[in-house]
């Protein structure tokens, strides 16, 4: 496989583009990927074999199942950023490796039905949440020490709305490919 067919199985929507001016209505359009997401990766996963679940989504990536338990992983971590950047003047935040968390025991279980009730739930509130945020509030921020920069809320929203149709894409791919690259 070349670079640029890699590359299109990595990223397979494009990567992500930081929205640094937003408006209400784009953050309003990133809250609905955010709040359509459990239903999404729900109605791809639920019904599929362990065999199925085990599908890479491409060449030395993760399985569906990986995927999976790294969106309850990751979407658990962002939901706390909001809050800390909501209660806390520019909190540094908690960097994590992502890589070595979807290694894990509990990453590599081909029962998913925890993290997609942990998703579902995380989803819930977090939708709630995002919903009731001023443009002042999606203005503020925290920081990230690996980045070394500040990222404020509405940016971040933009983020998780590209990292769940990511993903997404993602399962859809395993499942086009059947796993086999």
């Amino acid at each position: 496989m070349n670079p640029q067919e890699l590359e299109k199985l990595k990223y397979p929507i494009g990567q992500h583009h930081e929205h640094l001016k937003f408006t209400m209505e784009d953050v309003s359009s990133w809250i609905r990927d955010i709040a359509q997401f459990p239903q999404q990766i729900t109605s791809l996963t639920e019904n599929l074999t362990t065999e199925e679940l085990n599908w890479l989504h491409r060449p030395d990536g993760w399985t569906i199942k990986q995927l999976v338990h790294h969106c309850a992983d990751s979407h658990m971590n962002s939901f706390i950023r909001f809050k800390l950047a909501l209660t806390e003047d520019t909190p540094s935040i908690k960097p994590y490796y992502e890589d070595r968390w979807a290694e894990l025991p509990d990453s590599t279980i081909d029962d998913v039905s925890d993290s997609l009730m942990i998703i579902a739930g995380i989803h819930r509130r977090w939708t709630v949440l995002l919903n009731s945020l001023s443009e002042e509030q999606l203005h503020r921020t925290f920081y990230h020490p690996e980045h070394r920069k500040e990222t404020n809320l509405g940016v971040t929203t933009s983020m998780y709305s590209w990292h769940c149709k990511h993903h997404l894409a993602h399962i859809e791919q395993a499942l086009a490919h059947k796993g086999a690259f």
